[in-house]
């Protein structure tokens, strides 16, 4: 008689649980320089480029079209218009915004590229592209050089942007 013993190989790892850190120091050019500067005095500014005159925010220091130095400063304006959005759903650890809530590529009025801003003070089921936003600043005291100045965007009033006005940037 003899006495078979058998061993199952284990199924595959489908998930994985590690505690991970990430730490890096950013050092920002000269233009993000700028813009961040900026950030912390209550005002967006870009850079235009001078071959097609296009205005970035925030640049880069050179236009990606052209290859070109953008070194002309431009101060845009508070006010923009929601290009696309998305509403967000989903929990996540460490969330501090109440779900649902609303991110959005928001085209500042001067600007030739759009940037993401979190949406407020309209119900999710009322977003909509080419809906016309204002960005609401934290309190002068607590300005810094980062996009954490910017507490997050609502509708100003104005009617919509037509769509001819922003559908390149979609």
């Amino acid at each position: 008689m003899s006495d078979e013993t058998t061993t199952e190989a284990p199924g595959p790892v489908t998930t994985l649980a590690t505690p991970i850190r990430l730490d890096f120091d950013f050092t920002p050019g000269v233009a993000q320089s700028r813009f961040l500067k900026a950030l912390a005095t209550g005002t967006f500014v870009g850079q235009r480029c001078p071959a097609c005159g296009k205005v970035y925010v925030p640049s880069r220091g050179s236009c990606p079209t052209d290859g070109v130095a953008t070194t002309e400063e431009v101060v845009l304006s508070n006010s923009g218009t929601v290009t696309t959005f998305c509403v967000v759903n989903v929990p996540f650890a460490g969330q501090s915004i109440e779900i649902p809530y609303i991110c959005a590529q928001i085209l500042l009025d001067g600007a030739n590229v759009s940037f993401m801003g979190l949406i407020q003070e309209i119900p999710t089921d009322q977003i909509r592209m080419g809906l016309r936003v204002e960005a609401v600043w934290v309190d002068e005291a607590d300005l810094t050089p980062s996009l954490a100045s910017v507490k997050y965007f609502r509708p100003n009033g104005e009617p919509d942007a037509p769509y001819e006005s922003y559908e390149e940037y979609l």
